[in-house]
């Protein structure tokens, strides 16, 4: 009786794991596993694996690509002058840009920690990161214009320069042919007929101000008399009057004189003296020998104005584009660099402070070793990010320094899609892309991998 009573409590025996149903739920989940997984890698195979496999061969056959021509297409890549400027711009970018980010986003990162409103400050520099490449480019197309009323950076360059060197007031005025000022070939201006201390007063005239360019100061011009014992006057005036009428060559009453020129007295190609016009353009120099002198309008009263440093020229269009870069990515340096920054150990930033260690000391010897990991992946990260760079270099560089600044991204399309329409060389150059781009992703991925075991 109590065998059976036994037999009958004692539990059903389990089905072991390595049995049929064992099987049948592995090989079950096996298969609902694959159900949920199939969107992904088909979306994966359409539009990763396709197009990379469907390059890799276009890339053999030529611009029609009806005939076979081999390596043909990679040998043309390192012939052709442009290809081998985009490689150089490319490496240019892969070295100055990451580098720069990664050091700029640990230096704020670790002044962020010393700052009051942390967050904002983050908020604020990572907000570039919210606009489209696209956006960016016109905005800083627009910020690089040439023209100081229109470029923002040359409007400050120009006023920085002009603070410190005075700019002409009259870079479109010119001498009326034949009434008494002959130009030279620096630009200047020297009266044909030489005047003596003592006697009639110069009239130069000058044509080519519009009268809304005159300085805010300008007064009619004066009519200077006889000049005094060792004395030379005249008057430098705009030759002409508004509304028309007047004579040449002659101060009439609505005319306006010139002010802030810079008139010399020359005898023997030698300055004797030097003086600038008064409001209403009349000059005097006094305590002159006896003689003649030629009166001279320098060429400074006449130079172009100071239009500040062309940003998009062949010369320094990369580094504006990777200044215009530098300013949407550094945030995201930042954020990145300070979340690892954050969970290092205080402890060992406390001893050291404790041992007499300073904050360069602190920084050096020991924040900066224990980011190494963290500083490694956001370089590797923007270094795969830089490479395929693209947007930045087609908007923001003009037409003319295209080819100056092209990078292999953009050079792909433009031999592919911008008027090459040679789709075996732009996969050619494709591929090479992407076998510069694998090295750092593997590198990143294994990183990864180390980091989680």
């Amino acid at each position: 009786m109590t065998d059976t009573l036994v037999k009958e409590a004692s539990p059903p025996a389990s089905v072991h794991p390595d049995g049929a149903g064992g099987r049948r739920l592995r090989r079950r989940g096996r298969v609902i596993a694959l159900l949920f997984v199939f969107p992904a890698l088909l979306l994966l195979g359409a539009l990763v694996v396709y197009p990379v496999l469907f390059s890799v061969g276009r890339s053999f056959f030529d611009a029609s690509g009806n005939e076979f021509v081999g390596g043909e297409n990679y040998a043309e890549m390192f012939r052709d002058p442009v290809t081998l400027k985009a490689i150089r711009n490319t490496a240019i970018w892969v070295v100055v840009a990451p580098t720069l980010l990664t050091g700029l986003g640990l230096i704020l990162a670790v002044l962020v920690e010393k700052v009051r409103w942390a967050t904002a400050f983050k908020l604020l520099l990572f907000m570039p990161m919210a606009v489209s490449f696209l956006a960016a480019g016109i905005i800083f197309r627009l910020a690089y214009d040439d023209d100081p009323d229109k470029g923002v950076l040359n409007a400050a360059v120009v006023s920085v320069h002009d603070a410190f060197k005075g700019s002409s007031s009259y870079p479109t005025a010119r001498a009326r042919d034949g009434e008494g000022l002959t130009e030279e070939k620096d630009g200047s201006y020297v009266t044909g007929a030489e005047v003596s201390p003592g006697g009639t007063a110069a009239v130069l005239g000058l044509v080519g101000v519009a009268p809304k360019d005159l300085p805010g100061d300008a007064e009619p011009a004066a009519v200077a008399g006889k000049a005094g014992s060792g004395e030379v006057r005249g008057v430098v005036y705009l030759d002409f009057t508004p509304g028309g009428g007047g004579k040449p060559g002659v101060v009439d009453r609505e005319e306006s004189g010139l002010p802030g020129v810079t008139v010399e007295a020359v005898r023997d190609g030698e300055t004797a003296a030097r003086t600038t016009t008064a409001a209403d353009g009349s000059f005097r120099f006094t305590g002159l020998d006896g003689g003649p002198y030629a009166l001279k309008l320098p060429a400074s009263n006449f130079a172009a104005p100071y239009d500040g440093v062309s940003w998009l020229g062949p010369t320094l269009v990369t580094p504006a584009i990777i200044g215009a870069y530098l300013w949407i990515w550094t945030g995201f340096a930042m954020v990145l660099i300070g979340a690892g920054l954050s969970t290092l150990p205080r402890d060992a930033l406390e001893a050291a402070r404790m041992d007499g260690a300073n904050e360069w000391q602190i920084f050096r010897r020991i924040t900066v070793p224990l980011l190494a990991p963290v500083l490694t992946v956001v370089f590797v990260t923007l270094v795969i990010n830089v490479m395929k760079v693209f947007d930045l270099v087609y908007i923001i560089a003009p037409g003319p320094v295209q080819e100056d600044a092209t990078v292999l991204a953009t050079q792909m399309w433009l031999v592919s899609f911008g008027g090459g329409n040679n789709q075996g060389l732009g996969s050619a150059l494709g591929v090479l892309l992407l076998l510069l781009v694998i090295p750092a992703m593997v590198f990143n991925v294994r990183r990864f991998r180390r980091s989680q075991r």
